[in-house]
């Protein structure tokens, strides 16, 4: 019987100064790597006694794939008779992705009763501001994925939303989270957006405020 190789055996390793590591993704040789570039042998192959299938979730699939982000808009202020917004919008020029929203929260709303209007592919009164608060899921590539879709807000609006579909509503007492997971199911083109509106219209003369969250992946277009 041949006597395998021990991966783990420090001796086994051979330094390469101008390994060009071609085709890795995690490249040693870029800042973010942390690791020393070597020469590993093939390890010893053999055929397992149990077979595995395993179900991989899909937003934990499209974290692998580095398409799964995170991001949240904070300090959102309505009231006094005016609303805030915060939405994923996918830019006409994005560069050929879609949307696919998975997961979005309402939070951090204590001082009165709330309301969130849910709309797509609206036109939202006010100018947009984007926010930078948006990160990968996940942190193991390098260089880190960069999401096409923007997360944009604006607070302290008047008026409501034009255009598109309001699809629902949702309302929250003060001090309660709003969340739903869409499971990617909502899914927007190029040009197209996911809106929460902000309002309290049962104590208008309350001011308020609150935060929006958001995990989306974003899929290229073939």
């Amino acid at each position: 019987m041949d006597n395998p190789i021990n991966i783990n055996y420090r001796n086994n390793y051979q330094n390469t100064p101008n390994c060009t590591c071609s085709g890795v993704i995690n490249c040693p040789n870029k800042p973010c790597g942390h690791f020393q570039c070597h020469y590993c042998p093939e390890p010893s192959i053999y055929k397992p006694t149990i077979e595995y299938t395993v179900d991989v979730p899909i937003n934990l699939a499209k974290s692998l794939e580095g398409k799964y982000f995170v991001g949240y808009a904070d300090n959102l202020n309505f009231g006094l008779s005016t609303s805030s917004w915060a939405r994923l919008y996918n830019p006409i020029n994005s560069g050929g992705v879609n949307l696919h929203v998975t997961v979005w929260t309402v939070s951090d709303v204590s001082q009165s009763p709330f309301r969130a209007q849910i709309w797509f592919n609206a036109n939202p009164p006010g100018t947009p501001q984007e926010s930078n608060l948006i990160t990968p899921a996940n942190m193991a590539f390098c260089p880190l994925p960069q999401s096409k879709i923007k997360l944009q807000y604006a607070i302290n609006v008047t008026g409501e939303p034009t255009g598109g579909v309001k699809a629902f509503v949702r309302r929250g007492q003060p001090e309660t989270t709003l969340v739903d997971d869409e499971q990617g199911k909502f899914i927007f083109p190029p040009g197209g957006s996911f809106l929460i509106f902000l309002s309290n219209p049962e104590t208008p003369d309350v001011e308020a405020s609150g935060r929006v969250a958001f995990g989306w992946w974003q899929e290229p277009i073939f």
